[in-house]
């Protein structure tokens, strides 16, 4: 299930089945073109469908794409990165006696956010648990990605990508160099975020308020009453 909100007020504009274009693509064919034209930054997840939905019946509003998503595909290289090393060094799964393992949700967190105590674990997996120098090198790239996504200029932005293409080039690792060209492919989407600030939270919060109607209904059965409820529950809340 896919949902369609308004960036601005939060409100459920619509839900369509799953998360491919088809859906997104038939819900805006039904939309009046007066509608679309007033329609001009749109934030999506990293999707290719939805994408491909946008550029076929949107075709001049900009496209931004969400920061939460290009967090965590930071992330999730990071993660990738850590699991291989301990495959390759130690022939198993991490475990609680591995600092890497035992700290594996440190390595997520931002530098910004971390207390000195935090730094000082930071650094012990560091220096016990990454003979390679890979796992440095994949929290580098993560917290360059961070900020390359806190920069508030094209020019800024431009500059810390070529910084993030340098640390990847430096680093040859498989997991980096997706990231990479993921930035790469997503970047006109990446440079109408720096420039709008546009995201999808709003979407994240309505997916949240989703999630309790169903928690509280038991579940719905009928998709038809599940939908109806969702875009009652969102307009009784934009009223009130």
């Amino acid at each position: 299930m896919s949902t369609i909100v308004d960036v601005t007020t939060g409100q459920v504009l619509g839900i369509v089945d799953g998360r491919g274009s088809a859906g997104v693509g038939a819900w805006l064919a039904a939309r009046p073109a007066a509608w679309l034209a007033q329609v001009e930054v749109v934030a999506i997840d990293p999707s290719a469908a939805f994408r491909k939905a946008l550029r076929t019946h949107l075709p001049f509003a900009a496209v931004s794409v969400d920061t939460f998503h290009l967090v965590k595909l930071g992330n999730d290289a990071m993660t990738a990165v850590r699991q291989r090393l301990v495959r390759e060094q130690k022939g198993r799964r991490g475990r609680l006696v591995d600092p890497a393992w035992a700290n594996r949700r440190l390595l997520l967190r931002g530098a910004d956010t971390l207390s000195p105590g935090g730094w000082a674990r930071l650094e012990k997996v560091f220096r016990h648990d990454d003979p390679t120098d890979e796992l440095g090198a994949a929290w580098g790239i993560k917290e360059q990605l961070r900020r390359l996504l806190k920069t508030s200029s094209l020019a800024d932005a431009h500059e810390a990508k070529m910084l993030l293409g340098h640390y990847v080039q430096v680093a040859d690792m498989p997991e980096t160099d997706r990231l990479w060209n993921t930035i790469c492919v997503w970047w006109p989407e990446i440079e109408v975020l720096i420039v709008t600030g546009v995201t999808n939270a709003r979407t994240e919060a309505a997916n949240t308020t989703i999630k309790n109607i169903k928690r509280t209904g038991r579940g719905f059965r009928n998709a038809d009453n599940y939908r109806a409820r969702i875009l009652l529950r969102s307009t009784a809340k934009r009223a009130a």
